[in-house]
């Protein structure tokens, strides 16, 4: 049986976001790559997702969206995935907070876009599970006294 791990969203940030007109041609099909990134604060047992939008046509990047959500877990939840410098915590968490970065950016991209010529370009559904397809651990270093 899975193990509930708990949490809560301490906090969203719009890394990087660009729209480049000068790459952006009409009427020519447009594609999304999508790059996703996970990192780990031991000391406040916080994880953050990063993930990467970018819109491009004809091989040239015309949106381009980076947005992290950050989450605080709780101590016994952080506690149960950690064992010596390593935390492991589940596919299934990982997705979860996948899911609602992904949904959160899709809300930071209709803001940024609103009342432009890329409004119209949305982020396509995505299935998360083909992003996380395993486990994800975070190795820790111990960072010695000097």
């Amino acid at each position: 049986m899975d193990k509930q791990i708990g949490f809560k969203i301490v906090g969203l940030r719009t890394e990087q976001f660009a729209t480049l007109e000068e790459n952006f041609v009409e009427n020519k099909k447009s594609e999304v790559i999508t790059d996703l990134e996970f990192r780990a604060n031991k000391e406040s047992h916080q994880i953050g997702v990063f993930s990467t939008f970018t819109f491009k046509i004809a091989k040239k990047p015309f949106i381009i969206l980076q947005i992290s959500c950050h989450f605080m877990i709780t101590d016994e939840s952080w506690e149960s995935c950690i064992d010596g410098s390593t935390a492991t915590f589940p596919k299934d968490f990982m997705t979860h907070l996948t899911v609602i970065t992904i949904g959160t950016a899709r809300g930071i991209l209709h803001t940024k876009t609103e009342g432009t010529t890329f409004n119209r370009f949305l982020l396509p559904t995505i299935n998360v599970t083909e992003l996380v397809t395993e486990d994800v651990s975070f190795i820790f270093k111990n960072n010695e006294e000097k």
